[in-house]
């Protein structure tokens, strides 16, 4: 269970880097904003995230 754990927390980790060598400063501010908002099962929050993440990908894309 701890090696899960470790693994699924060195995947979070590297996709968080991923998002901000990409996408910079707002990248993570989207990404903090949708964990937040799906920890705390605020829709709201989670939401205003997930926006900000499908608007970043589309203007690169």
């Amino acid at each position: 269970m701890p090696l899960v754990a470790l693994a699924v927390a060195a995947l979070a980790f590297g996709f968080e880097q991923l998002v901000q060598w990409k996408y910079g400063p707002m990248g993570i501010i989207a990404f903090l904003a949708l964990s937040i908002g799906l920890k705390a099962r605020n829709t709201a929050i989670s939401g205003l995230g997930a926006v900000i993440l499908v608007m970043l990908l589309a203007q690169t894309g």
